[in-house]
């Protein structure tokens, strides 16, 4: 790719196809691929992302809220779509969109039934979430009768699929709780049977969950943050490509003097060395949070890392570059896909690539190569 000229978002797409391969070498052969491409593709861009997912077969996508689906099917994405978090405001554009919703209490499926009955629908497919230690959202193993009853009297829906969502595959000395967790949804899923006759489409796993534990993959496996790049760990990490570089340059370059201060609230003072300065044309509105700042964050510079001075501005950072040779116009990696990953990143500031490539602002530029 060429020299940055603004702050851009480079997006990685054989990177994807990678990842995308390599996990789907830990399924059997007929176990199904859900990419998840919420919040935007986890701050890339989730049509691009989602097209080029298609064309790769994929077999299904999920998003957490009805517009982030509705906007996939504009873009002409004809993939089946599970919607994680649907809301009853939603219900119109979800039937119109051909959106599956997810119904993850007795509250929300009685209201899709009555609005899916109202709309004349016939066994509109749907997915039923249980809580089995998360406890975020969910039915729980007690509510499998409730359920079964419900829906056996309900002709304007039918269950496509019950999942469960495990809380902590990625930390190993948590693998008693994971295993309980499996073994609750495999008692819900037997329930289940016995009580409707039938068995939908089983899915556990996230990203961990499809390296970590080969019992939970069931019939389909979901993706996040594995198909952007990051394994949860060191090791699986290894196997992994981020698909994710961003970019920017040096907008003006300062020498602070002995007193002088650098940003708001004076957060970083001269102590009496000649200090050189980056300013670069992205901040906190960018998705570079304040936590970042005051020396806890860094740039790379021409191979040579530059530590974030002062606050972070709402678009604007400040970079030491005193002991780095550069001038104005100067390309900047915030973080790449090779040495300096947002896990990197985040690691400074004591928080996680989630949060990080997930912030950043849909109005910094997306660039595309691999396809």
């Amino acid at each position: 790719m060429p020299k940055a000229q603004e702050t851009v978002l480079e997006i990685d797409l054989k990177a994807l196809k990678h990842n995308f391969e390599y996990l789907k070498s830990k399924l059997q052969p007929k176990t199904k691929f859900l990419a998840v491409v919420k919040a935007f593709a986890y701050g890339g861009d989730a049509v691009e992302i989602a097209k080029y997912l298609q064309n790769l077969d994929i077999d299904y996508f999920a998003v957490a809220y009805a517009n982030e689906g509705v906007a996939l099917r504009k873009a002409g994405i004809t993939t089946s779509i599970l919607v994680l978090h649907p809301l009853a405001i939603n219900f119109n554009i979800i039937i119109e969109n051909c959106l599956e919703p997810n119904l993850y209490n007795a509250k929300i499926l009685n209201e899709f039934i009555d609005f899916a009955s109202a709309k004349k629908q016939n066994e509109y497919p749907i997915h039923i979430k249980f809580n089995t230690g998360l406890n975020r959202l969910g039915f729980l193993e007690s509510d499998v009768e409730y359920i079964a009853d419900t829906i056996k009297a309900a002709q304007a829906i039918k269950v496509k699929s019950l999942f469960s969502h495990l809380a902590a595959s990625e930390d190993l000395k948590e693998r008693d709780f994971t295993i309980n967790q499996i073994h609750s949804f495999k008692t819900i899923v037997a329930n289940f049977k016995t009580k409707t006759g039938y068995t939908p489409m089983l899915h556990m796993s996230n990203t961990s969950g499809i390296l970590n534990y080969p019992e939970s993959h069931f019939d389909m496996v979901r993706s996040g943050i594995g198909l952007y790049g990051f394994g949860n760990s060191e090791k699986e990490s290894a196997y992994l490509k981020p698909i994710a570089t961003l970019k920017t340059v040096i907008s003006q370059i300062h020498n602070i003097e002995k007193g002088e201060s650098v940003g708001y609230n004076r957060a970083y003072k001269s102590d009496g060395v000649i200090t050189k300065t980056a300013t670069l044309p992205l901040g906190h509105a960018d998705g570079i949070s304040r936590i970042y700042g005051n020396g806890n964050g860094f740039v790379t510079i021409n191979g040579q890392k530059a530590s974030i001075i002062g606050n972070v501005c709402m678009d604007m950072i400040m970079v030491n570059i005193t002991d780095i040779n550069c001038k104005e116009g100067d390309e900047v990696i915030v973080f790449d896909s090779n040495t300096i990953t947002a896990e990197t990143l985040a690691n400074t500031a004591n928080t996680i690539s989630y949060e990080l490539i997930t912030s950043i602002s849909q109005r910094v530029k997306r660039v595309f190569n691999g396809y």
